[in-house]
């Protein structure tokens, strides 16, 4: 891994650093007519190259100020980008996109299809995990204007998921790049976004933009963005000071805020907390058992006690009753008796406080981060705790084993541990978040394979053109994941960002790319962008 020395003495080297002094993060004084700073509590989110963010939404968006898609998305529906218009064959495997004229990369290179072109051509052979590329069969360039990209079949989400999502690379840069994942020159991060990266701390967990004033559409508002690194309390105190702009706040300070005339932004529930199961190992193979630590989970008492009401319990089916797609004919209740007969039909009998099987305690470990991921809800220690002592009510004993975030990550993708607690976005964009999040390779997928019928659907609804047609598809997604339960949907946290009205605050039509469902739209830091 980089150190933030080595990146800032390179973008340095390119004309993009400062002094030594200006390189720290300064919120002490009061904010800057051109500069927009946002708090952010986990700070840290990786390397912005397309490559090297870290593979959570926060790290899509540090990364989608400096690089530019196709087209992209404002509160409303999807607009132009780097392509003016596009058209869509009525089979739906073929689209065109007509390609802005004029528009240079940061470094002042002209952007050509040829990019495009290069872009698609390079992510197929590396792999890029926000944007599946296999029903892509040619992509070519028509012309000086036109991009042409045919697909194998047809692909429902492909405008959201690949069109609005996959960042266009410089050709004549990653040309010569055969590892993009150890590319950290200061030539990774040229985009033709509108921003260009001026600093990013990783220990610190900051990161400063610089305005490109060579940018192809509106000037930007801002001449600088600044995400800084904030506990939750220190932000409220620094956005009441004028040190930053916008916050994710604390639910119990929401009124507080409103009363002292700050605009609150609430979001949909789009971000899932979650109970991870390694369901390769016994007896978490079992779909009975898996079901039994579902029922003995209260999930509308888990978001009464842990998180004060401000948020959903979980819904079977993974969607939140507030999706488009969510299928209302699902029910998991808290039932400790439940839990008991799916117990006992696999063998266990109760000896005291716990279940035994062959002399042996039912017992597990499930790894928990005690500051979650850095967002307000996330699963943290009192979720943990809460959890451990429903389940330990049960007849289950729990041994919690405390990480930071990143090291769930990693232990979840390895497939070392038993039980996990973790979370994600998504759910607010195209319903194919429920592909990449139940069959996907991402450690926060379930990566459940095991049911043909599900399996089978997943890919047949992305090719489902009608809304309808599909809706049914989704819908039955959701009754055989219930039913199998691979990955325990626990609750859908309320978030709220408050801001000082700098910017207009909105949520990205089903979320920004893929779905992320943050308020962190780049069309928001430019004139006239919503």
């Amino acid at each position: 891994m980089f150190s933030s020395v080595v990146v800032i003495m390179l973008l340095m080297a390119v004309g993009c650093g400062g002094t030594q002094a200006d390189k720290k993060t300064d919120t002490s004084d009061a904010l800057a007519p051109a500069v927009l700073t946002i708090a952010d509590t986990a700070g840290d989110w990786g390397f912005p190259s397309p490559f090297l963010h870290y593979q959570r939404g926060p790290g899509y968006i540090r990364m989608s100020l400096l690089f530019d898609t196709l087209v992209w998305k404002d509160a409303k529906g999807f607009v132009s980008a780097l392509a003016e218009r596009w058209e869509v064959s009525e089979d739906g495997l073929t689209y065109r996109f007509f390609l802005r004229q004029n528009v240079k990369w940061h470094d002042g290179k002209p952007f050509t299809p040829g990019d495009v072109v290069f872009t698609f051509a390079y992510l197929k052979k590396n792999g890029y995990s926000w944007a599946p590329t296999p029903m892509i069969s040619k992509v070519e360039a028509v012309g000086e204007r036109e991009i042409k990209i045919s697909l194998t079949k047809p692909y429902a989400p492909f405008l959201d998921n690949i069109a609005a999502t996959v960042p266009i690379l410089p050709q004549h840069i990653w040309q010569e790049v055969k590892d993009p994942r150890q590319f950290i020159q200061p030539a990774a991060l040229i985009g033709t976004g509108p921003y260009r990266l001026s600093d990013y701390s990783r220990e610190q967990g900051s990161y400063r933009y610089a305005v490109f004033d060579e940018y192809y559409g509106e000037k930007a508002k801002f001449s600088e963005i600044r995400f800084v690194k904030m506990s939750p309390e220190t932000a409220v105190a620094a956005l009441r000071q004028k040190q930053v702009d916008m916050i994710q706040a604390p639910p119990d300070m929401v009124e507080k805020l409103k009363q002292e005339g700050f605009a609150v932004a609430v979001g949909k529930h789009d971000w899932v907390a979650k109970l991870l199961i390694n369901h390769r190992k016994p007896p978490f193979d079992n779909a009975d058992f898996r079901q039994a630590l579902a029922y003995a989970i209260d999930r509308n008492a888990l978001v009464d006690v842990t998180l004060r009401g401000h948020g959903q319990a979980g819904n079977p089916g993974l969607l939140a009753k507030d999706s488009p797609w969510y299928n209302p004919s699902l029910a998991l209740p808290y039932d400790l008796d439940k839990s008991a007969v799916l117990l006992r039909k696999l063998g266990y009998v109760r000896s005291g406080p716990f279940w035994e099987k062959d002399g042996r305690t039912l017992e597990m470990e499930m790894l928990v981060s005690p500051g979650g991921i850095g967002v307000p809800g996330s699963p943290q220690e009192r979720q943990g705790e809460f959890i451990k002592t429903q389940l330990e009510k049960a007849g289950i004993k729990v041994h919690i084993r405390a990480l930071d975030a990143k090291a769930i990550d990693s232990r979840a993708a390895e497939w070392n541990f038993e039980l996990a607690l973790t979370g994600h976005g998504g759910l607010g964009g195209d319903p194919q978040v429920l592909a990449r999040m139940i069959t996907g390779d991402s450690f926060l997928s379930a990566r459940w394979k095991s049911n043909q019928e599900l399996t089978e659907l997943l890919a047949a609804q992305t090719a489902a053109l009608d809304p309808e047609k599909r809706k049914q598809l989704i819908f039955r997604v959701q009754e055989l994941y219930a039913a199998d339960m691979p990955a325990i949907p626990l609750y859908y946290p309320t978030w709220y960002y408050a801001h000082n009205s700098r910017v207009p605050v909105y949520f990205t039509f089903q979320g920004i790319a893929n779905g992320i469902p943050q308020p962190f739209n780049k069309l928001q830091f430019i004139k006239g962008g919503q």
